[in-house]
């Protein structure tokens, strides 16, 4: 059979055409699977050029710092610290309770009522945030004979006079507070519990020999301690009387041995701290009596009590005023003491020329001297302010009953002097009085004043920069831990707490 030529053409053009349609057809598959792709890969990585792209890599972090460098941070600045509390201390000198005075306040029946004493002086005490008076007498009870010098016990009703007064406080730590030997001791001590009032300087065996009173907030450390006659470790004599048995009664040193002081007061004032004190004082029964000036002694036991960390020295016994003065610590550079030497007497029966040891009549005058502590928004706690206002003691039968009254004498109200129960003579012996009495502080309390008040301007304006400079606080916290030390700052450097 012979092939038919047109026939085979026919075939091949068929398979070539089916080729065509089939490269056709795959071209538009390939097309559309590109633009799919391209696509899906736009929902992806809408921001990217290329599906390979990974996330999360540094090429991102430039974005972020583009956005913080745009957007402001919302931090407040922080607040300026505030006082939030203060608390103001008022201390006067000896309740020497002279048989002379009791016996005027003894009634018709045989009763006591020693209010006549405190009457003038009442508003200025109770006005006090915490008010400190030196008890120079014991409360023996009947067992005793109710006299002054030279073994001192009083009628139980002076401690009702005390309390309506105002006083939070006696010390009971003096060199006449044996005087009813140990019964006395603790007898005293119970007649002022009882009465509400605290003890300070005696308490009985195995007592804390200090206490922390919390006022207004602000816990202030306080301890007193009196000169003794004698003391061998197991017995001791306040004035040369017979030797008390229980030493653990009194807080006392000797003049021959301060150092029992010393290492007493170095566990007292941790003992203060891990109760919690935020200020400290200490109050005194030194010195020598009848002096108008601090001695040798006094000026290194105190400068001693500064280097040791106390806050305010407050001091008795001379039965005069002396001078106040600013302490500077040679062991902690920044802490400061404020110290008057001694308060002279509250009350007493030494008037002028009775007394042959005694200058004039500085033994009728005396001080109610204050100290404020403020509390700061940070916790810290400071010594703010000391002042003293003069006392005299006026003895007078003005109504026909003789009485010893305390006068406070504010010069700012001296034109109302004569409206405290006082003669136009009186007067003139108060004015006397206060004149010698700042003759004596006047020079030392403003320098204490001045010193406190750049002290506190200092500290205002180290808290009004504070917000803008954190970095304090840092170097704040890193200087606490390291001893002799002061915190600089490039203006001001931060006071010290007390």
């Amino acid at each position: 059979m012979s092939k038919n030529p047109k026939r085979g053409n026919t075939a091949v053009i068929v398979v070539l055409t089916v080729l065509i349609v089939l490269m056709i057809a795959a071209t538009g598959f390939l097309i559309y699977l590109s633009v799919d792709l391209v696509n899906k890969e736009a929902e992806v990585t809408p921001t990217q050029g290329s599906a390979m792209q990974l996330p999360q890599t540094t090429e991102t972090q430039p974005q972020q710092t583009e956005t913080e460098e745009t957007v402001p941070p919302t931090t407040e600045t922080p607040e300026v610290e505030q006082v939030i509390a203060t608390a103001t201390i008022g201390a006067v000198g000896d309740l020497l309770m002279h048989e002379p005075v009791f016996r005027t306040c003894r009634n018709s029946d045989g009763s006591y009522d020693f209010s006549s004493i405190f009457r003038y002086i009442k508003d200025a005490v109770s006005e006090l945030d915490y008010a400190i008076a030196n008890l120079e007498t014991t409360f023996g009870g009947d067992n005793y004979v109710y006299q002054g010098n030279p073994a001192f016990n009083c009628p139980d009703p002076l401690i009702d006079a005390v309390v309506d007064a105002g006083f939070d406080m006696l010390l009971t730590a003096n060199n006449h507070a044996g005087d009813t030997m140990n019964d006395g001791i603790a007898r005293t001590l119970e007649v002022v519990r009882n009465a509400g009032l605290t003890a300070l300087g005696s308490q009985n065996s195995g007592e804390k020999r200090y206490t922390v009173v919390d006022v207004n907030g602000i816990k202030i450390g306080m301890v007193c301690y009196t000169w003794a006659f004698s003391g061998n470790g197991s017995t001791f004599s306040l004035n040369g009387l017979t030797p008390v048995k229980d030493e653990g009664q009194m807080n006392y040193f000797t003049k021959n041995n301060p150092d029992k002081l010393y290492s007493e007061l170095g566990p007292i004032l941790e003992g203060m701290k891990a109760d919690g004190a935020e200020a400290t004082m200490i109050l005194l029964h030194w010195g020598e009596e009848y002096q108008l000036t601090e001695n040798a002694a006094q000026q290194k036991m105190a400068q001693k009590l500064c280097d040791m960390g106390f806050d305010v020295i407050v001091g008795g016994h001379p039965h005069v005023v002396q001078p106040m003065a600013v302490l500077e610590s040679t062991e902690d550079p920044g802490h400061k003491t404020y110290c008057i030497y001694s308060l002279g007497n509250a009350v007493s029966n030494q008037r002028n020329g009775y007394v042959s040891a005694c200058p004039g009549a500085h033994g009728e005058d005396g001080l109610l001297f204050t100290v404020t502590f403020e509390k700061y928004s940070d916790g810290k706690v400071y010594v703010a302010g000391v002042d003293a206002l003069p006392t005299w003691v006026n003895m007078q039968s003005n109504t026909g009953v003789k009485e010893y009254n305390i006068v406070p004498l504010d010069k700012e109200t001296e034109d109302t002097w004569s409206e405290l129960g006082m003669t136009a003579d009186q007067v003139k012996l108060a004015a006397q009085s206060y004149e010698r009495t700042m003759k004596i502080i006047g020079e030392g309390l403003k320098i204490c004043q001045d010193d406190l008040a750049q002290a506190k301007a200092d500290r205002e304006q180290y808290y009004l920069d504070l917000p803008n400079h954190p970095e304090w606080l840092e170097t704040e916290s890193t200087e606490e831990t390291v001893a002799e030390t002061v915190i600089e700052t490039e203006e001001t450097t931060l006071p010290e707490a007390a």
